[in-house]
């Protein structure tokens, strides 16, 4: 399916790692690309290859350990984004509401930027600031 909507000129950004699709099947919300994980650090490398040989725009990865996210980044010429993923993306996303902390408890990756902030413009100000800056994620938000 991505070569076809590549063909049609569709840009594609892929998922590995913990997709909502697959989390029943997977265990629940868990880590993936760990020893405890149903998909292997090996499996996850391979499928980011793949996807990149069949013409993915870039690749999200989503609650992956931070040294396997590196080696992904570091063996793709595509962007890695990552959520859950450490440090070692080309970019981040969160969901807006963990973003300005009005969602349920939210996983470990997910800071507060609504916080220490005086209106919602300025928790997304400080949140792409520090995405630019790489301060965030720090070492508290990401899973090994």
């Amino acid at each position: 399916m991505l070569r076809e909507l590549n063909s049609l000129s569709i840009p594609v950004f892929a998922h590995i790692g913990l997709t909502p699709q697959s989390v029943h099947s997977l265990g629940g919300y868990q880590v993936q690309g760990n020893s405890k994980s149903k998909r292997t650090a090996e499996e996850l490398l391979e499928l980011a290859i793949q996807v990149e040989k069949c013409g993915a725009s870039a690749v999200v990865l989503e609650c992956v350990p931070k040294d396997l996210v590196k080696q992904i980044t570091d063996s793709l010429k595509i962007p890695t984004i990552g959520i859950g993923a450490g440090i070692h993306c080309d970019g981040q996303i969160l969901v807006v509401y963990d973003l300005l902390g009005i969602g349920e408890k939210p996983p470990k990756f997910v800071k507060n930027f609504l916080k220490d902030q005086n209106s919602i413009q300025n928790a997304f100000i400080s949140y792409v600031k520090e995405v630019r800056e790489r301060t965030f994620p720090q070492e508290k938000h990401s899973y090994h």
